[in-house]
Formats: C-alpha cells, structure tokens, sequence
C-alpha cells in the first residue's frame, strides 16, 4: 500500500516511536490480504500477532452460549486489534474477520517484545488503547441496561460516523458496510427492531438509508436521541 505509513502513524502503537523506532518497528512487519468474510482467527485460538489495519474494515465478533454471533466492534484504518495476547498469553477472546476486503500490518510478538523491552513507553500507549476499549466495553453495557434501540441505533450510527464518515453537500455519509444483521449484532437487538428505529429516523428527515451506508441529515437531533 502507498499510504502504509501514513496509516501506521495513526495507531496507537506508534506514537511514541520517533523515526529510527518507528523504521525498526516498521522491519518487523508483514503485510495479509483479506477477502470480505475470510476470517483471521477464531475465539480460542492462540495468539501471537498484533495487527493494525491498513485498508478495509475488520470485526471482533463473540459467540453466545445458544450459538448466535455478537458483534462487539467494527475497527477500520489506522486501529489495532490483537493486542491483549502480547500481555495475556491465554486463548484469543474473540473472532476477527474481514467484513471488506482489508489490509492488515502483522506484528508478531516474537518481534515486538524486545522492542518492547528497550522503549517501555510504547507499552504505555498500547495500555491506553486498551484502557479505551474497556471504557467502550463498559459503555456499551451500560447501554444495553440504560438506553432503548432506538437509542442505541443513534448512538452506533454516530460512533461508526466519527470514524468512517466523509461530509458531503447532503450530509454525512457513513459507508458502514455492515449487513442489517450485523448492525442488529452491534446495537444488541434484533434486526427488525434495529431496522423499525431506522425507518422511524428516515421518516423524521434524520438521515436516509442505502445499502451498507446510511447518510446522516441531521446529526443533531440524532446526537439527542442518542442520549
């Protein structure tokens, strides 16, 4: 990819690299190519990598104990996942595949533990980012007891907007490129009530449906809802 290092420069693994470090760390990278659907590990598997994307979109999925799959988040360019086997060595937590086709950065922990080791700093930023992935965790629960679907639909709709939407003269467009089950999986209901909360905001003028994107119309009355 032309922009690689562009992109590497926005994870969090990164930036506490100065160039020299961030040319060594770059050495021990390799690229992987993903087909949309094709997946990366499965839960239980063992871990020995960390992976940062470069291109297309990735999701981390659990499954339940009746056999239906969560979709816990939807990580794009520039964010990493993977990163909880370098400080706990136990089975992975969680499945990821490509929900896009998708460019990842591999970063084996083989490699990065001695970097690690001479540049303890970089394990400061790699805790953050997985301190802001706990406090998302948390938040998500809290609204799963606290806030309705309709709610909860607002509030995914803005989260995906902040990280994948591009302004345009209409709106915002959001290209989520997520299926009608998957953003069900996301916001914790069912597909038809996630699809009834989408209608309902069509119908108020709040944003308009396409499918795998929806464009925002107006992002302040669906941050009050979200609410």
């Amino acid at each position: 990819m032309d922009n690689a290092g562009e992109v590497l420069r926005r994870a969090p693994l990164f930036e506490a690299l100065d160039e020299d470090g961030t040319r060594e760390l770059r050495q021990t990278m390799s690229q992987l190519k993903l087909h949309r659907g094709e997946r990366l590990f499965e839960e239980g598997d063992g871990g020995d990598s960390l992976y940062v994307v470069l291109d297309g979109k990735m999701k981390l999925t659990r499954a339940a104990g009746d056999g239906r799959e969560n979709l816990l988040s939807v990580i794009g360019p520039g964010e990493m996942f993977g990163e909880l086997s370098l400080f706990d060595p136990r089975p992975r937590t969680s499945s990821a595949s490509a929900v896009t086709e998708a460019v990842l950065a591999v970063l084996p922990h083989d490699a990065l533990l001695p970097l690690l080791r001479k540049r303890p700093e970089i394990s400061l930023h790699l805790m953050r980012a997985l301190v802001q992935r706990l406090r998302r965790a948390n938040d998500v629960t809290a609204d799963l007891v606290f806030t309705d679907v309709p709610g909860r639909v607002a509030k995914a709709l803005l989260d995906l907007a902040d990280r994948f939407g591009q302004q345009t003269d209409d709106g915002l467009q959001v290209h989520h490129d997520l299926t009608q089950e998957e953003l069900a999986q996301l916001v914790g209901a069912s597909r038809e009530t996630v699809n009834k909360a989408l209608a309902d905001f069509a119908a108020r003028g709040w944003l308009q449906i396409s499918a795998r994107s929806v464009l925002i119309v107006d992002s302040e009355r669906l941050r009050k809802r979200a609410r």
